[in-house]
């Protein structure tokens, strides 16, 4: 029963307070503490092909490392993986993926193949869609991810394992020097949450997947997405990784974005583009605005030019997505006809505009659905 459930979770969270992930560990980490142990510094490169290339799930399977050595990481550090949940494969081959954690909690991924140049990315890549918390605090109006409120952070090893539990699914080698190829290319960090306000742990993630020693996952293939979290944006500029920016903007007027967005009364538009002004002066690089077209919101031909005109000032290109239905909100997508009118009226002002008729529509792929609608079931079923 549910409360059965919660002593169980309560026993896991408690464990894994007394041993951290080694995947929350740098390679500094690992040398230091091998240091410590008296261990040789290649040790730690072979426990890293392990982890990063082979992805394994135990220590146990690191055979070409000492039972001593295996034993004495066993006792020190978890180990963690997630639980698929639930699978859910489109007609168009998007695949969203609903993971269960340590503690009974669900988050979501969405790996989405061949989706060229979404943000910068070659077209036969694979992209996943990455969480970084349980719910969130933020509120946005049209979002599923926090209509139960936010519950926590996730921690670095578990942003992580949505990378490694989508990989697991490709056979792997049983040598740790022959790694097998890489599934997941590009990372766009705009699942569940909201990615700068679990900013050290996110940091440090994406480090790891990013390092040579790591997953090697280039830092131009990776995309953090916020809602507007200036003093993070400016904090994220400052990182000496290339990692590639993305703003959830979905109002292009302060207007239209407070009526759907609570995070825009904290940091209006003006202190957002100044927070992005500085990334791209810092970094170079273009960021990308996401406009989620929602009926009767923010889909008149007025705001168009606005839009464009912010674009414009950052020389940002505009990705255009029409709203995903999420039960229990009164929100609708607007017609197609309307959708091409408002890409065109956008386009008309010399902008990069893209309308993405998105992917995974027919597999409730918006964040955080799979994930509310599972939670609801198990509570309506008593369990």
């Amino acid at each position: 029963g549910r409360l059965q459930g919660r002593r169980v979770a309560r026993i896991v969270r408690t464990l894994t307070a007394l041993q951290p992930d080694i995947k929350n560990l740098s390679r500094d980490d690992l040398l230091e503490r091998f240091a410590e142990w008296g261990e040789a510094k290649y040790r730690v490169d072979q426990i890293l092909q392990w982890l990063y290339r082979q992805h394994a799930s135990s220590f146990e399977q690191m055979n070409n490392v000492p039972k001593p050595l295996r034993a004495r990481l066993a006792e020190t550090y978890s180990l963690g993986t997630l639980r698929t949940a639930q699978k859910q494969g489109s007609a168009d081959t998007t695949q969203k993926f609903l993971w269960q954690l340590t503690d009974g909690s669900y988050v979501e991924s969405v790996l989405i193949p061949a989706n060229p140049a979404l943000y910068g990315e070659s077209s036969d890549r694979h992209t996943l869609c990455v969480s970084t918390q349980v719910g969130c605090a933020y509120g946005c109006k049209f979002c599923a991810s926090g209509l139960d409120g936010w519950k926590r952070n996730l921690t670095p090893s578990e942003i992580i394992e949505q990378v490694f539990c989508i990989e697991r699914e490709r056979p792997a080698s049983a040598d740790a020097n022959s790694p097998s190829p890489r599934l997941v290319n590009n990372l766009v960090i705009m699942g569940m949450g909201e990615p700068l306000a679990n900013y050290d742990n996110l940091i440090r993630a994406l480090k790891n997947l990013n390092a040579d020693w790591g997953g090697n996952i280039g830092a131009r293939k990776i995309t953090v997405s916020t809602s507007g979290l200036a003093p993070q944006i400016r904090k994220l500029a400052d990182e000496k990784e290339q990692f590639r920016l993305a703003i959830s903007l979905h109002g292009a007027t302060d207007e239209v974005r407070s009526q759907i967005m609570p995070i825009n009364r904290k940091y209006p538009l003006s202190e957002l583009t100044a927070a992005c002004e500085y990334y791209i002066e810092k970094k170079g690089k273009m960021i990308t605005l996401e406009y989620i077209l929602i009926a009767g919101i923010n889909d008149a031909i007025s705001e168009a030019r606005p839009l464009a005109q912010l674009a414009e000032r950052l020389n940002a290109k505009i990705n255009l997505i029409p709203y995903n239905r999420v039960e229990g909100l009164p929100w609708e997508r607007p017609p197609e006809t309307v959708q091409d009118d408002f890409a065109t009226a956008v386009g008309q002002h010399g902008v990069n505009v893209t309308l993405r008729r998105e992917k995974g529509h027919d597999i409730d792929a918006a964040c955080g659905q799979l994930r509310l609608k599972t939670e609801r079931e198990l509570t309506n079923s008593g369990c």
